[in-house]
C-alpha cells in the first residue's frame, strides 16, 4: 500500500478512509492513484446525471400524457394524481400529497406540471409495478411505450434507472458498476417511449468518452 502524497492524504482525511476505500482498493493500494480514479468519477457520475435525468424526464412526461388523457375520457378529470377512478394504491397517494405540497411551496399555483415535476423516479417506476397491471398498465400505460409492450420488461428497466439515480444521488462509487449497461438501458427505455428522444440522448452522452478516459 503506497502512503501517496500529502494532498492526497489529506483528500483522503477530508473525504474520510472509509469513502476513499473502494478507490483504494482498484488502485492496488496506491492512495495517489486512487485519487485519480475518485476525481474520474465524479466526472463520470456527473456525464450518467445528465443522461438519467434526461430519460427521467421523457419517462415521467409519456406517463403523465397518457394517464391525463385516460382519465379526462374516462372519468372527466385529466387530474389522474386526484384519483378519480379510486385505483391508486396508498403509497401513490401518500407521494402525490406530498408532491402537491411542494408544488404549492412560496404560495405558488398548483398546477399538473409542477405536481408532476415533484414526483420522483421512484414514483415512476412504481407506476409501472405489477400492483397496476390490470388496472393501468393494460387499460392504458401500454400506450405510452409504443416500442415495449411487457410490463415487466418497462419495470425492470425502470428499476435499473432507479438504483442508478439513487446512487448518484447519494455520491456512490460508481466507477465499479456496469456502467455502459446501465447506459445502454437508459437508452432502449428511452427508445421504446419515442426513438427521436432517444437518438437526442445519446448524440448528448459522453458516457462513453468518459469511460475511455479512465485512468
Amino acid at each position: 500500500m503506497t502512503g501517496g502524497s500529502s494532498e492526497s492524504k489529506q483528500l483522503e482525511r477530508r473525504l474520510s478512509p472509509e469513502r476513499v476505500a473502494p478507490f483504494r482498493a482498484a488502485s492496488a493500494g496506491d492512495l495517489d492513484k486512487a485519487m485519480e480514479l475518485y476525481a474520474w468519477n465524479a466526472i463520470l457520475a456527473g456525464s450518467m446525471s445528465a443522461t438519467m435525468a434526461h430519460v427521467e424526464v421523457i419517462l415521467r412526461n409519456a406517463i403523465h400524457e397518457n394517464l391525463s388523457a385516460w382519465s379526462a375520457q374516462r372519468f372527466g378529470e385529466p387530474r389522474w394524481y386526484l384519483d378519480p377512478g379510486g385505483i391508486l394504491q396508498p403509497r401513490a397517494l401518500d407521494d402525490i400529497q406530498s408532491a402537491r405540497r411542494r408544488a404549492a411551496r412560496g404560495g405558488r399555483s398548483e398546477t399538473p406540471g409542477r405536481v408532476v415535476a415533484e414526483l420522483t423516479l421512484g414514483f415512476w417506476r412504481y407506476m409501472l409495478a405489477k400492483q397496476y397491471d390490470r388496472t393501468l398498465w393494460r387499460t392504458t400505460l401500454y400506450q405510452a411505450f409504443p416500442g415495449q409492450r411487457s410490463r415487466r420488461i418497462v419495470y425492470d428497466a425502470a428499476t435499473v434507472l432507479h438504483l442508478c439515480r439513487n446512487r448518484l444521488a447519494h455520491q456512490e462509487a460508481i466507477f465499479n458498476r456496469p456502467v455502459d449497461d446501465i447506459r445502454f438501458v437508459a437508452l432502449v427505455l428511452a427508445d421504446w417511449i419515442c426513438p427521436t428522444s432517444r437518438v437526442w440522448i445519446e448524440r448528448h452522452c459522453e458516457i462513453e468518452a468518459v469511460l475511455d478516459e479512465r485512468p
